[in-house]
Order: structure tokens, then sequence, then C-alpha cells
């Protein structure tokens, strides 16, 4: 792939995105759109292009993503309407309807997508839907380029909800339990840099058994689980604080959130 990409929102979101394409060797121009100054110095130290004008940048771009607050999305739709014809335009602000897109912006092929912080260590896992006229084609290409960011699947609108709960929140759910096995290193003698490192490399390990070696989580307890031994001791422990509808309640109401959030700024 050698299109050229614009980035519309150079922050943490928009830089992560740019980085990871970098990192993954992505052969075409890039060109990163911001109107703070700062956010582009370092950009322009791997070589990226930068831009303060959102319309100049999407003319001359194949492939555009839009990675801004919800609530700035319609302001950026109407300034590049006129020159985004025929062309991909990849929304990451979460809460943001495909229908919504298509209202502000009607003859561009229209992608929505929620990544989450792991684009950062290029480990992200990003869901992604599209308007009825991108192509099997533009679809996996931009599955491609999803993948420079860590893992990515389609999936229907009506889950994007819930997916923004689970996996584009995620990261503050773990960060919780990383920093939880943290102090409770600390609590029985670790010293502070062995107990987050252990953490933080066993939180990791686990989500690999399950993403590369496809073991189910329940086995992956029960392989650990001996009789009498200490990590039977650890979850029965675990299981007493109701840990599991305690997820499952987050979840629900993370999903119920983002639905409300979407009806509140008007963007469905």
């Amino acid at each position: 792939m050698n299109e050229s990409i614009a980035v519309i929102g150079a922050g943490m979101m928009g830089s992560a995105i740019i980085k990871s394409l970098v990192i993954n060797g992505y052969k075409g121009q890039i060109t990163a759109v911001d109107f703070q100054t700062q956010k582009l110095d370092d950009l322009k130290e791997l070589g990226i292009k930068t831009c303060f004008d959102n319309c100049v940048a999407t003319k001359e771009a194949d492939i555009i993503f839009i990675v801004v607050k919800p609530g700035d999305v319609g302001k950026v739709l109407k300034e590049i309407n006129s020159v985004v014809k025929g062309k991909l335009v990849i929304s990451v602000a979460a809460t943001v309807s495909l229908s919504f897109l298509r209202k502000n912006i009607s003859e561009a092929k229209l992608v929505r997508i929620m990544p989450n912080l792991g684009v950062m260590a290029q480990a992200s896992y990003t869901a992604f839907c599209c308007d009825s006229n991108v192509t099997v084609a533009e679809k996996q290409k931009i599955q491609t380029l999803l993948n420079m960011m860590g893992l990515s699947d389609e999936v229907e609108e009506k889950h994007m909800d819930a997916l923004t709960a689970v996996s584009g929140s995620g990261p503050g759910y773990m960060s919780i339990i990383v920093e939880a096995l943290t102090y409770a290193g600390l609590k029985v003698g670790l010293p502070r840099n062995i107990a987050l490192k252990s953490a933080a490399q066993t939180m990791l390990g686990t989500a690999k058994l399950v993403l590369d070696l496809k073991e189910e989580p329940a086995k992956i307890k029960d392989m650990t689980t001996t009789p009498g031994g200490t990590t039977i001791e650890a979850i029965y422990q675990i299981e007493q604080s109701q840990i599991r509808p305690a997820m499952i309640r987050a979840i629900e109401e993370a999903t119920k959130k983002s639905s409300q959030i979407r009806e509140r700024l008007n963007i469905t």
C-alpha cells in the first residue's frame, strides 16, 4: 500500500496511529493535521508532512483519518465535504455513528473504528464497521492499516457501543488490575520494579496464551491450579470479592454511557 493518508487530529491517538504506520513501514505519504504546532513537532522528526488546514490535507490524500473529539466531528466533516468524493474517510471518534457521518459527508466511503491506547505500542484491538458503499477490496485495505496498530475485526455497527466499553475503555480496567497486583506484590515484600514488571508481564503472557495458543481462560486457570496450592487459595479470595459481577456491571454501564453520549451530542 502506498496511498497518501491524512490524519486530522495529531493528539495522543492521532500521533499513535501515525507512529504505528511508520514503525510498520508504511510506504505512502502521511500528513498530520493539527492547529497546535507543538503536536506536530515530534512527527516532523519522523519525516511526516504537517499541515494546519484540514481541507488542503484532505484534498491531497486518498485515505483520511478523523481523530478529533466526538463533538468536533461534524465541523471537520463540513470543512472537508467538498474534497472527499470517493475517498475513504475513517472516523476514530467514539460513539459517532455511520448515519451521522453520512448526513454530513455524502459522497465518501465511510468507516467507523474503535481502537484503544494499545495503538501506542502497536498492540490495540480495533473494531471497525463500514458503510454499504465500501468494497471488499477497500475493507481489506482498511484492515491492513489497522493491523499495523495491533489486531482488528470487522463487526456490525450495533456492537460498537459494547466494544467501546470492553476494548476501547479496556486499558483503564486492565491498568487497575496491574496496579492491584503491583500493590499486592509490595504488600508481600517485592521490590517495586519487580512487582510492577512481573504483574504487567503476567497479564501480557496470559493474553498471548489466549490469542496465540487459542487457550480458553477457564483452561488457563485450571492449568495453573493444583489441589491445596497457592493459586486455588488466591482464586478463592478473589472470588469472594465478586469481581465477575462487578466487571459485568461496569461493562453494561459503560455501554449505556456510550449510547447516552451519542444522544446528548446529537451524533446519531
